[in-house]
């Protein structure tokens, strides 16, 4: 060991304690401590800032740091102050210093007293910074999230494109970029923009063993599937990524009342209220975030053990290091994202009012998204091929992590067709992206398939006895296989590499698993089943009509009052053995419940154990939203006695619609006084006559009122009758 390593090591328990480096991080250090251009790619977790923290530490001169986030920047500062007796270390030069604070920061580099400066891209474009710093020794700039300067990159900040000219400024200094995405075209873009072809790169395996991948479809029962999955990870810390505020506020208010402490994240909400939330999630005083991407910048909580995507992300890089938060203690991390076209093509919507070069990008951004959704191969592999990393899926270091390996799709042999798609790449002199090679397997023209005059050669349609879909699957495994390849210059362009040249040569055995289905449709169709009639349990029905007649008997009402028939149907259906989860039954709301619950339970109960009934276990999902909202406006202003025309136009509602959240409102057990406006509409007698009608109906249907007094009242006053008289009788 020469004199310099001892040195390391020793910088290194010094300064931060440490006994041994991680991963790449003294080869780092050491190209840096040469004065070598160096250009790191570490995934998040990976220690990559100390990779410059040490050797800032370790020389003399003032280390620039550019980071393009302001709270990072600050934990930092804090950090390296931390291990030293000298506030001035450490300074961050930004736009939220004043003079005073400013004059400091000089005042610390001219004496030489400062090692690291943070500072955000756009501070190091005013002429009077760049000034100052071209007469203070400088040991090297670090540029952090170096894929900011990328388009390819999923943060691109157009100020990072000038960041080469404004260092060439600052002499002869040596450069480091670091930065945790790393597909081989953002890799080629970063050094190509900082400008230092021959740096030394080092990349480490971007492989997280620990973490589990897997994608579900998206149906409309997916918070029911949310509360499901949290709840069998009781207790444990996770956060949920959605694309839009408006989600993020509604899936953390339906966790909330589904028992689950859960907070919003997102730029929409102050700082103050931002900070508080993400204290609350560090401290475990919440065991979820619910946020959009703007969380999580500055979190490192080791023991996040899940993250779900409500929402597929707009690029791969994205996903990789949104996932990439759970688990970084090396214990479990379940990943799950939900996936439906639909959201990719809400995305795309999205995109439409970009200029074009942008739309291109996250298009094919967004299509590698889709095809790691709908890929039935590893997930893993998928992934680190995409960021150019070799993955073994046999004997890899996490290969069964993973819905695809565990639940496998049989495989079907596909040697002929991969050498067909070969032919095509190579005959069509590599001017294509995926989907012109794929039309011209399938015989579909397009105007660039037309302008080539491809329609005209004699493989044009070779492969119309499979369907696009199939081929578009093979397409995407033969890549990862690497016997084609994506062009990085013209990014998306597939050409077919050496390995794929052999093949047509000399063809092997190629098992193809085609994509998954997503199809909402569906899941849809059996949960509906479930809701009509089909799979409530019948012979609790008649049990529960039975106590309903008898209650309903010694209170001298008709049934309908107590419960109506779909609460009867769903209790049949999820056995409610609480008054909580009696809340929770189709049109009981607390009220009834109350009033009348405590009979049903006791049935059910008896009924569930005598019978070893196993009860569904995604039993209730409370709903939120805006109907609890109006449901509240309504109350209220009802009990001011305000005209139901005003209530209803308050909110944008049609009378028919307000006329329906009242009986739901009554329905529910809940009381609503409307006799004030009745009595504006029909007298005592009228009144009386409508009362006694649904006193002794068996059924309270609006259809037979009508007919039973044919002509005489409206549909809209029956209605209101029947809601006085449930609010009367009933609550």
């Amino acid at each position: 060991m020469n004199s310099n390593e001892i040195d390391i090591h020793k910088e290194l328990k010094k300064y931060f304690g440490f006994n041994q480096f991680k991963g790449l991080q003294e080869q780092v250090i050491k190209s840096i401590l040469a004065k070598e251009n160096t250009f790191v790619i570490m995934p998040t977790g990976g220690g990559k800032s100390l990779c410059y923290q040490l050797p800032a530490l370790m020389q003399e001169g003032t280390a620039i740091v550019v980071s393009p986030l302001i709270a990072l920047m600050k934990n930092q500062v804090d950090a390296i102050r931390s291990l030293s007796s000298e506030n001035g270390i450490a300074h961050v030069l930004n736009s939220s210093l004043n003079k005073t604070e400013v004059n400091q920061v000089k005042a610390d580099l001219t004496s030489g007293l400062t090692k690291l400066l943070y500072v955000a891209p756009e501070s190091l474009t005013k002429e009077e910074y760049v000034t100052f710093l071209k007469n203070v020794k400088i040991s090297f700039v670090a540029i952090d999230e170096a894929h900011c300067i990328s388009e390819w990159g999923h943060d691109f900040r157009p100020e990072y494109r000038n960041l080469k000219h404004i260092i060439k400024q600052l002499g002869d200094v040596p450069i480091i970029g670091l930065t945790a995405t790393a597909t081989p075209k953002v890799q080629e873009d970063i050094l190509k923009n900082l400008d230092m072809p021959n740096a030394n790169t080092f990349k480490a395996s971007f492989n997280r063993p620990n973490l589990y991948y897997e994608v579900r479809t998206k149906t409309k029962n997916i918070e029911s599937d949310i509360i499901r999955f949290i709840k069998q990870h009781k207790g444990k810390s996770g956060i949920i990524y959605c694309l839009s505020r408006k989600k993020v506020e509604a899936i953390a208010q339906v966790l909330q009342v589904n028992g689950i402490s859960a907070v919003p994240y997102h730029a929409g909400l102050d700082a103050k209220t931002r900070a508080k939330h993400q204290d609350m999630f560090l401290m475990e005083d919440v065991e979820v975030v619910v946020a959009t991407i703007a969380f999580g910048m500055g979190i490192d909580k080791p023991d996040v053990r899940f993250v779900i995507h409500h929402d597929i992300p707009k690029s791969l890089e994205s996903y990789y290091q949104e996932t990439g938060r759970g688990g970084r203690d090396g214990g479990e991390g379940h990943c799950l994202a939900y996936y439906s076209y639909k959201d990719v093509e809400k995305l795309e919507k999205f995109m439409s009012g970009k200029p074009v070069a942008e739309q291109e990008i996250g298009f094919a951004l967004l299509q590698e998204v889709v095809a790691y959704a709908e890929t039935s191969m590893s997930r893993r592999k998928f992934l680190l091929h995409y960021f150019g990393e070799e993955f073994d899926s046999e004997t890899g270091d996490g290969a069964d992590m993973d819905d695809n390996v565990r639940n496998p799709k049989t495989k079907v042999e596909a040697q002929n067709q991969v050498v067909k798609l070969l032919q095509v790449v190579r005959d069509t002199k590599h001017l294509y992206k995926s989907k012109e090679v794929v039309y011209t397997l399938i015989g579909r023209v397009n105007a660039m398939i037309k302008a080539h005059r491809t329609d005209t050669q004699s493989f044009f349609g070779c492969g119309h006895d499979h369907e696009e879909k199939y081929w578009m699957a093979l397409l995407r495994q033969v890549l990862v296989d690497g016997m084609l390849s994506k062009d990085i210059e013209t990014y998306g362009i597939v050409k077919i590499t050496e390995k794929g040249l052999n093949f047509i040569k000399k063809p092997t055995s190629f098992l193809m698993s085609e994509d998954h289905e997503y199809n909402e449709t569906e899941d849809e169709a059996i949960v509906t089943a479930a809701k009509t009639s089909g799979t409530a349990d019948e012979a609790l029905m008649s049990m529960l009509r039975d106590l309903r007649k008898k209650v309903a008997k010694k209170l001298g009402v008709p049934p309908f009052v107590v419960f109506q028939d779909p609460s009867l149907e769903d209790m049949a259906l999820k056995y409610p053995m609480s008054l909580n989860e009696m809340i929770n039954i189709h049109g009981v709301g607390e009220g009834k419940a109350k009033k009348y619950g405590k009979d049903f339970i006791d049935l059910i109960s008896r009924y569930v154990e005598e019978n070893d009934i196993i009860r569904p276990d995604d039993l209730v999902v409370k709903s939120t939203g805006v109907n609890s909202i109006n449901k509240l406006y309504i109350i209220q202003n009802i009990d001011r006695k305000l005209s139901l025309e005003d209530i209803a136009s308050g909110k944008g509602l049609t009378m028919d619609a307000l006329i329906k959240e009242m009986e739901q409102i009554v329905y529910s057990g809940t009381k609503l006084n409307i006799k004030y406006w009745i009595d504006e509409l029909l007298d005592d007698e009228q009144q009386e006559e409508i009362h006694d009608y649904f006193m002794e109906s068996e059924s309270d249907n609006i259809e037979g009122a009508l007919k039973e007094f044919d002509g005489d009242y409206d549909l809209d006053e029956l209605r209101l009758m029947r809601i006085k008289f449930i609010s009367e009788v009933a609550n």
